[in-house]
């Protein structure tokens, strides 16, 4: 059984990590991703060079990490409302507007950036291409867990992908627009054409 002394070191550990990726993902927000060095996230973090370079040797390390840390906290940021979905007197149009909110913001900056420089960085693009399937794996257990049996139909699997690629089409979009209000009706045009593809696959077969 481990320790008190090496629960805390452990936790230690963990809360070191968290701050130096929290810091990573400020950082590319900030100075993008050609910006994003080891000095300025140490400088973020408050923390010294010898304990990121402990965590996470090299700045390849730290942005594969990072990559990793993104994809967690968006799935950690849709299950935390799931509950709200289930209640919904609209859950067709509540899971698709947290789906839309999870990936607004800082989040999907400083994932934009990382898109961007894989083009031209093989090593960047290895990593974003090993998470990818865990990010739509997750976005599959948020739907079972709110739509139930229907996740496994993939009819619907389908659906929610093609939702997946509509929110981060339009967000990557609105990176060169500055009329905030168009974004969001763009946005809420192909909601009302996703939800329809929803309803569709929920709707019980019609026999003929």
């Amino acid at each position: 059984m481990p320790s008190k002394t090496g629960r805390t070191q452990q936790e230690r550990s963990a809360a070191m990590r968290k701050r130096l990726l929290d810091a990573t993902v400020e950082c590319l927000v900030r100075y993008g991703y050609a910006g994003t060095t080891t000095t300025k996230v140490t400088e973020l973090a408050g923390v010294t060079r010898g304990a990121q370079v402990h965590h996470f040797p090299t700045r390849a390390d730290l942005v594969a990490a990072a990559v990793r840390h993104l994809a967690a906290k968006r799935t950690e940021l849709a299950f935390d409302k799931i509950e709200s979905v289930r209640q919904a007197e609209d859950p067709i149009d509540a899971a698709l507007e947290l789906m839309w909110e999870v990936h607004k913001g800082p989040i999907q900056y400083a994932t934009i950036e990382m898109w961007v420089a894989a083009r031209t960085d093989p090593e960047l693009r290895k990593q974003l291409t090993l998470v990818e399937p865990a990010a739509r794996t997750s976005l599959l257990e948020f739907a079972k867990a709110a739509f139930g049996e229907y996740a496994a139909d993939p009819r619907f699997r389908h659906i929610m992908y093609t939702a997946l690629d509509t929110v981060r089409g339009i967000l990557l979009l609105g990176v060169s627009m500055s009329d905030r209000a168009e974004l969001e009706a763009r946005w809420q045009r192909a909601k009302a054409d996703l939800r329809l593809l929803v309803e569709a696959a929920l709707s019980p077969a019609v026999s003929n």
